[in-house]
């Protein structure tokens, strides 16, 4: 027993590479791929479930997101973890760590009572997805030699690629066939293989490699700040927005998120490093960055639950709408990279702010009547101006920075551009909530004696419910109930609409920092 423990605290990158040969580098890319792909993989499942998990417990759409938002906020602050994990645990520690806590995360979530018990989960679940990406990405960059890196970050890329593709796709199958409680059970065996696989093969901690200082004080600010914002916002259409809560909380987000910028400043070890704001084109790009996060992000949400509420699409079906998507994608990725190396950043970034918001305004023209093609063609339109968008942000936000400065810029958009998709999430489904109940107070202050369409509609109603058997005195009121369902429909179809034209206007208000990336560039 003594001895395997003596193995396994020396199996560092040299041993392991010594033990296995040149093949190590792929079995330990598959390694941590496995893992990071389950975790992204969950992440997306889930989205499909929302209508159903919202009539499981009975709430609405305000709490429902919060399964979304939950994993994202969480995921975004924890990326902050990975330097530090590595330097005190090792890969191999911080590795079987992230893993274990997903496995928990999972658990909890397949058994939650309720929704409070279920959001639970899903923060742990992204916890653990955002520890164990960049532990992965250095893990596989340190053990290629500098001539291999491009080529296995790429496939770890087309991994992480494909895992958000194949989510509403089996989310949809799983739940049509049995429950939605089985899309936490679904990744247990994935996980327990990643367990198995990174005790074998993840390296383990150098003895030279110095413990990483960590600011807790300013982590625990930028996590006070988020739960706090994200809870005002989640709840402000609920509690009413100037009500003593949201407030209360709206204030403290707003402080602890300025405590945290100033502890940041002040910091000899900062966690996330400011000064890279004060190079313009980074500061553009970081601005765009948190937009495309906000539209990747919000539309991957909301596709699959309008789909499901309006056009009363299967789980399957809403995941196949995005499934093509995904693919072309992934296929034009490649060339998207080409592109940036071709032509100017900042013109590929406007071209794909257009061709998202293009895809968002013709998706607001849908209906109940849209045909399924027709929506799978629409999303298409949006995903490929964010495959242009992508390399275009993160090759104007790096090339603006010195090289001392590029591991913080790196880290620093990809926080930003997470940052982007939690409060992208939250935003729209209040926006949504809000509109559908203007609609539905506009719609039924519509219903006058004087509307004839209206009557007519009643008549043939009270028709039909009589030659049923209805007796006369529920004529009447059954047909008002069907009107009521008529209204409500129609309110949360322009609910939906408008959510998608918000996105649409959002993307063209943001050709102002793709304008200056090009104006940076040239001066």
């Amino acid at each position: 027993m003594v001895k395997v423990r003596v193995v396994l605290a020396t199996e560092n990158i040299d041993a392991l590479l010594a033990r296995y040969g040149p093949s190590y580098r792929w079995i330990v890319t598959a390694t941590g791929m496995i893992a990071a792909m389950t975790m992204i993989l969950s992440s997306t499942m889930v989205n499909v479930a929302v209508p159903t998990i919202m009539g499981t417990f009975g709430v609405g759409q305000s709490e429902a997101q919060w399964m979304s938002t939950a994993f994202l906020a969480a995921m975004t602050a924890s990326q902050l973890l990975g330097a530090w994990l590595i330097s005190v645990l090792g890969p191999r520690g911080g590795y079987l760590a992230a893993v274990a806590l997903f496995f928990i995360g999972s658990l909890v979530g397949a058994w939650a009572p309720n929704i409070d018990i279920l959001i639970l989960s899903r923060t742990l679940q992204g916890v653990a997805a955002g520890v164990v990406q960049p532990i992965v990405m250095v893990t596989i960059f340190r053990v290629f030699p500098t001539q291999q890196r491009g080529l296995a970050l790429s496939l770890y890329g087309m991994g992480i690629m494909l895992a958000p593709i194949m989510g509403p796709v089996v989310g949809g199958i799983t739940i049509d066939a049995s429950s939605w409680r089985y899309l936490f059970f679904i990744p247990l065996p994935i996980a327990g293989l990643a367990i198995l696989l990174g005790t074998l093969f993840m390296p383990t901690r150098d003895k030279d490699t110095l413990r990483l200082p960590f600011d807790w004080v300013g982590y625990g600010l930028v996590v006070g700040a988020i739960v706090c914002m994200m809870t005002a916002i989640a709840n402000g259409q609920r509690d009413g927005w100037a009500s003593d809560k949201i407030m209360l909380l709206g204030s403290a987000g707003v402080g602890l998120a300025s405590a945290f910028v100033i502890s940041q400043l002040r910091s000899a070890a900062p966690i996330l490093d400011f000064a890279v704001f004060r190079y313009r084109q980074f500061a553009a790009a970081a601005a765009l960055g948190f937009v495309f996060g906000a539209g990747n992000f919000a539309s991957t949400y909301i596709i699959p639950v309008f789909v499901q509420t309006v056009q009363n699409f299967t789980p399957t079906a809403s995941g196949l709408v995005t499934a093509p998507a995904g693919f072309v994608v992934m296929l034009f990725f490649p060339i998207a990279g080409r592109m940036v190396d071709a032509f100017p950043a900042h013109y590929l970034a406007m071209v794909g702010l257009l061709l998202f918001a293009l895809g968002a305004a013709l998706l607001h023209l849908t209906d109940v009547n849209t045909a399924f093609y027709t929506l799978v063609v629409y999303v298409i339109i949006g995903r490929i101006g964010q495959s242009i968008m992508l390399p275009a942000i993160n090759v104007s936000a790096l090339g603006a920075l010195p090289p001392d400065k590029l591991n913080n810029g790196s880290g620093t958009i990809n926080f930003v551009r997470l940052m982007g998709g939690a409060f992208g999430v939250n935003l729209l489904v209040v926006f949504i909530e809000q509109r559908t109940a203007f609609h539905a107070s506009v719609l039924t202050a519509t219903q006058t004696p004087d509307n004839a369409a209206s009557r007519e509609l009643m008549g043939r109603l009270s028709e039909l419910l009589s030659q049923g058997g209805t007796s006369e005195a529920l004529l009447r009121p059954g047909s008002l109930h069907f009107l009521s369902r008529v209204i409500e429909a129609q309110a949360t179809t322009l609910g939906f609409k408008d959510g998608f034209l918000i996105i649409a206007v959002v993307f063209v208000c943001a050709l102002l920092p793709a304008l200056m990336l090009g104006k940076s560039r040239k001066k």
